[in-house]
């Protein structure tokens, strides 16, 4: 066989969806935990410098952003080997289904890749079983979806209202009266102090770098957790689309 023959017998059963959620996948995972964990040690240093002197007081917060930074490097190492098996089990279930489609052209001799994505393929089980894991996983990324929302939320909040202190004029309000509290959020206990920042503070707060790069890297973590939704759901589709096809073709019994 030519390598041009090779590269085009390659190119047809490659399994487009699941390379492109994969790749999907990898940047997500890749993005939401870089950057979820600077952002979270960012919070720490926020924290502890402007809304409270107590180190009591955010004590069991500090546990809790470490605790997540573990939780973080585990996610990045199981959706790494998971992508990894769910691509792998993308060119097999694939594999089968042009196979079948142009089995009566003739028998030909697999290369190595499809021998190595066969051989892979049968050793995972039935495709059936990623279908339920990855649907399952997809329920519980939603979760970790929406929370990542949360400190998006409460930065934008401090955010806007800093730019209410810049610009007075556009508010009806004193200045002395705008605040951002933490404790309002549950991320101090409401006997913290000073637990808020108010006024001309707070502005000074949200001009700093540590501000600037905290917020950004939480917007920039909740972007990956959702590109790493949409790669789960498009795992979930494809792998789905073809277990239901080798059903159809009476296949789906001899994985």
């Amino acid at each position: 066989m030519g390598l041009l023959e090779c590269c085009a017998r390659c190119l047809v059963g490659a399994p487009f969806a699941s390379l492109v959620a994969t790749g999907l996948c990898f940047f997500g995972v890749a993005l939401f935990c870089g950057c979820g964990h600077e952002a979270l040690t960012g919070t720490e240093k926020l924290i502890e410098t402007y809304f409270s002197k107590n180190y009591q007081d955010y004590e069991y917060l500090i546990n809790v952003i470490h605790a997540f930074q573990y939780v973080i490097y585990g996610t990045a190492s199981f959706f790494f080997l998971y992508g990894a098996l769910l691509l792998a089990e993308g060119f097999y279930t694939t594999g089968a289904v042009r196979q079948k489609g142009r089995g009566s052209r003739g028998q030909h001799q697999a290369h190595s890749l499809e021998r190595v994505c066969h051989c892979l393929g049968k050793w995972l089980g039935h495709p059936d079983k990623f279908v339920g894991i990855t649907y399952a996983l997809t329920v519980v990324w939603l979760l970790v979806f929406a929370c990542s929302a949360v400190p998006v939320y409460i930065y934008f909040n401090t955010w806007t209202t800093c730019q209410s202190i810049a610009f007075p004029s556009k508010t009806s309000a004193s200045i002395g009266s705008l605040c951002a509290d933490a404790r309002m959020y549950g991320v101090l206990p409401w006997n913290a102090f000073p637990g808020k920042v108010c006024g001309s503070n707070l502005l000074s707060i949200c001009k700093t770098a540590e501000f600037q790069m905290t917020f950004h890297l939480f917007i920039a973590a909740f972007v990956g957790a959702a590109a790493t939704l949409v790669s789960l759901l498009t795992f979930m589709i494809a792998a789905t689309y073809n277990f239901a096809v080798l059903k159809l073709m009476g296949r789906g019994t001899k994985f």
